[in-house]
């Protein structure tokens, strides 16, 4: 039974870090998170290879289902809170094992989508100098080989760039959570106007001819694998589903927020809002501008306006890209070492790496992770990266749709300040719309998954369960 320990729910406890965040910086964290990789990378490469046009069917079955774990997650944020996100709420209501299980799906999920977000902000940031190149003269891309990881089966040494997005962010985390929020803010400004300017572009050049069929008939790859038709849909929102992560990690800011029991809320269900609408518009024009099939690239948006001969408006769109996908690796990031710092702090990992600095950034575990994701960005592909994150995530939204229901029997007098509607109709729904979307991933990302549990499992049993703060304490 010491399996099933939990520790107390304290939703308003110190920890050391600076309680100075408010309800806008949560949803312009929560903005920053989940607009970037959506429409400015996976949109085109989903459309090419799962849904076609229909690629704004699959964006809606993903909103759908992360609109139910948004709820979940704000009602558990603003009752439990805690800088562990899911894995706190874990902990506290069912157990240190069920916790730890979260908390390193979440590490997956938070480390593997921030090296996503890098490589695809790679793509655009060497489309950008190549309009820019081409507007002043002269070649300003990198070479292929600074470009791809040596697994991408290209003649690739190191993603360059990508390793050099992720030192940045490292520096600019460690100076503390308000200023990165500034930056942010700043950032998405940046990239909204260029999704306006993207729309009010390309509304000029839609053909409708181009979503024609607007639901491509099935086929079956080489590999085995079915795409377009219904099962191409389901394949394609299970992968754009990745676009929503994002309004989770502005629960790891409990610990920094003034008022979380009401700003967190706010923050997580307003940004999940805005940026279901801008998806469902964004992917719809690309569509509807070029034919599908040619938006297989890490940099859709941009490429499909240098089709166009846009070099001017795809070097502007460039640089709102670039900002957009940064905004996503720095707030992604920042959740990844905010939950690295509450599982540490825990005993489940070396209390050691969890001191916190000086200015109130926990300084020793942005270098772990800064290296690690460094490593992945520079080394791994895009279509792995992002499989092996949407996995990890939607197990997550399980557990946590499940602990809404879990925690109103056994502890039905905890205090709620926000309360997901429609219980527990909503929690299951949005359990099983998860599950079916996990159900549409390939058979080597559920292996990997397993991998990666396996090692979970190992590390819990052999450090995690004797050096907890809850063993150590008796």
């Amino acid at each position: 039974m010491n399996l099933f320990r939990t520790k107390a729910i304290d939703a308003s406890g110190s920890s050391g870090l600076k309680r100075d965040l408010n309800a806008f910086d949560l949803t312009m964290l929560g903005v920053g998170a989940i607009i970037g990789a959506g429409i400015f990378v996976l949109t085109g490469r989903s459309a090419a290879t799962e849904a076609g046009p229909a690629i704004m069917l699959s964006f809606v079955i993903a909103g759908i289902a992360c609109t139910c774990a948004a709820l979940a997650y704000a009602e558990l944020a603003a009752a439990i809170g805690g800088a562990g996100s899911a894995y706190s709420y874990g902990y506290a209501g069912f157990g240190e094992l069920p916790g730890w299980i979260i908390g390193w799906m979440l590490l997956a999920e938070y480390a593997l989508s921030v090296s996503t977000v890098a490589v695809g902000w790679s793509a655009y940031f060497n489309d950008g100098l190549i309009a820019l190149g081409k507007v002043f003269g002269g070649d300003w891309g990198f070479p292929p080989s600074l470009l791809h990881g040596p697994f991408e089966g290209s003649g690739g040494i190191i993603n360059l760039p990508a390793s050099a997005l992720l030192v940045a962010l490292g520096l600019l985390l460690a100076s503390g959570a308000k200023s990165s929020a500034r930056f942010n803010a700043v950032m998405v400004i940046i990239k909204l106007s260029a999704i306006i300017l993207f729309i009010v572009v390309a509304i000029g050049h839609f053909d409708s001819a181009n979503w024609h069929p607007f639901i491509p008939a099935r086929e079956v790859g080489a590999d085995g694998h079915a795409h377009f038709g219904i099962p191409g849909v389901l394949s394609g929102a299970a992968l754009v589903f990745f676009a929503y992560i994002g309004f989770d990690a502005v629960s790891t800011s409990a610990e920094e927020t003034a008022n979380p029991q009401r700003d967190l809320p706010i923050g997580i269900v307003g940004s999940l809002l805005i940026c279901t609408v801008l998806y469902i518009i964004v992917s719809g024009l690309l569509t509807g501008i070029v034919p599908y099939r040619e938006l297989n690239t890490a940099a859709p948006v941009s490429h499909a306006l240098l089709m166009l001969n846009m070099n001017k408006v795809a070097g502007l769109i460039s640089i709102g890209a670039i900002a957009g996908l940064t905004t996503v690796c720095l707030v992604m990031y920042y959740a990844l070492t905010r939950l690295l710092f509450a599982i540490s702090r825990d005993g489940l990992l070396p209390r050691g790496i969890s001191t916190v600095s000086g200015n109130g950034s926990p300084q020793r575990i942005i270098v772990l992770v800064g290296v690690a994701m460094v490593l992945l960005a520079g080394l791994l592909p895009l279509n792995r990266l992002a499989e092996l994150t949407n996995i990890s995530t939607l197990a997550a939204f399980v557990v946590v749709c499940g602990g809404v229901i879990s925690l109103r029997a056994s502890q039905p007098n905890l205090v709620r300040p926000f309360v997901m509607p429609w219980s527990p109709i909503l929690p299951i729904f949005g359990m099983a719309a998860s599950v079916l979307l996990m159900v549409s991933l390939p058979l080597t990302t559920w292996v990997a998954f397993v991998i990666w549990m396996a090692i979970g499992f190992a590390i819990y049993f052999t450090y995690s369960y004797s050096h907890s703060a809850l063993a150590t304490s008796k």
